[in-house]
Order: C-alpha cells, then sequence, then structure tokens
C-alpha cells in the first residue's frame, strides 16, 4: 500500500504474508482497498466507491470497529489530500468504539490541534502546530504529503509555496484528482492576486489534465 498513515492497512491486514493462509476477508479487503486508492488519486469516483464498498463489507465481517475505522480513516484522509474538506461521517459512527490513535487522526484531519504522540511519526511535526511548507516537503511519502498539506489547508496554513509543492507532488505521481484540487487552489490564489499570466497558465494545465483520456 501506498498510504503511510494511520490507517497502516499492511499492519491492519498483516497476516495476510503470514501461514496459514490468511482468511479471505483479510486478502479481499486488502486488495479492495489498493485498488480503492488507485482509482480515487486517478479520480474515477464510481470506480473507488465500489472498491471502497467491498473493502468495508469485508472488514464489517468481523465485527471489528477499529478495522472499518481505519478504512474509513483512509476514504478521509484521501479526501483531505484532494482538498475535499467534509466530515468524516463513516468514522464518526464508529468513534465510541475505537482507540486513542484512530480519534486523534481523525481530528488531525479535520484540522483539530491534537496530541502529535497519537500520529503516525511523518505528522507529527504538522500536529506540533508550527509547521510550514518545509516541514511539509521534508515527509518521504508522497500521499502523506500531500495529506499533511491538506491539513495544514484546512487549518488555514495554506501559503503559495505549500500549494506548489503539493501540486508538484501529485504531478509527480500523476495523481490526476489531488492535482486538479491543488492547481484550482493556485489558480483561485493567482486570481486573487491579479496574476493574469499565471492564471492563464494554471487553467491550461487544470485543461491539459482534465481532458478525457
Amino acid at each position: 500500500m501506498k498510504l503511510a498513515l494511520v490507517v497502516l492497512v499492511t499492519a491492519l491486514l498483516g497476516a495476510c504474508g503470514s501461514k496459514p493462509p490468511a482468511p479471505d476477508w483479510q486478502v479481499n479487503a486488502h486488495g479492495a482497498l489498493e485498488r480503492f486508492e488507485q482509482a480515487w488519486l486517478a479520480g474515477q469516483t464510481r470506480a473507488a466507491d465500489a472498491e471502497f464498498a467491498r473493502a468495508r463489507r469485508e472488514l464489517a465481517a468481523t465485527a471489528q470497529a477499529s478495522l472499518v475505522a481505519r478504512a474509513e480513516l483512509t476514504r478521509c484522509a484521501l479526501q483531505v489530500a484532494s482538498l475535499v474538506f467534509e466530515p468524516c461521517a463513516g468514522f464518526e459512527a464508529l468513534r465510541a468504539d475505537v482507540g486513542a490513535p484512530e480519534r486523534a487522526y481523525a481530528d488531525y484531519l479535520q484540522g483539530a490541534r491534537v496530541s502529535p504522540e497519537l500520529l503516525p511519526s511523518q505528522h507529527r511535526s504538522v500536529a506540533g502546530g508550527a509547521a510550514d511548507a518545509k516541514a511539509v516537503e521534508a515527509m518521504a511519502d508522497p500521499l502523506a504529503r500531500l495529506v499533511a498539506a491538506g491539513v495544514l489547508m484546512r487549518s488555514g496554513g495554506g501559503s503559495p509555496q505549500l500549494m506548489q509543492l503539493a501540486a508538484d507532488t501529485a504531478s509527480r505521481q500523476g495523481w490526476r484528482r489531488p492535482l486538479l484540487a491543488w492547481l484550482g487552489a493556485q489558480l483561485q490564489l493567482a486570481e486573487q492576486r491579479g496574476a493574469q499570466e499565471e492564471a492563464a497558465l494554471l487553467r491550461r494545465r487544470i485543461a491539459l489534465a482534465s481532458a478525457p483520456s
């Protein structure tokens, strides 16, 4: 999995590589979550929704709220990485039955201050309250970097440098959905500043990325 976040699906489904063979639900959920992530980042909403529903059904069959909650956090993190700032309703329905790390990560995704020690190590500097584009750039995992950038945007720390970093990160990975979101944020800022040439360039990039394949 590329998503190196609190969801840690490889740990959550760690028995997939153990012997005796893992139960079918683990293998099926792991594959569906991978395909969900790929489809979401590519902007394939229908496919992403179908794969997430498949993964959630497999996880729910265990009656373990923490497993389903982590899948919901995966979805919420991908939304934040793409500047979709909605309540994490699927997680909130399970909040009472999960641990402090899951609750802290959900709050972090909403832009709230949380105890950094409850978060994955790569997000602790952002949760500390003094983060900037340099702190986000230092994160090795590109998707975690986009999530952290989205958290900063949500909490009012969206500098031009942060927007550029996020757009560059999404562009290098070929992740269409977050790229379009961050280019759109840059375009809005350029229009507010009256930077006509910059805005025109951003519109051309958006049109190029939006073109049907």
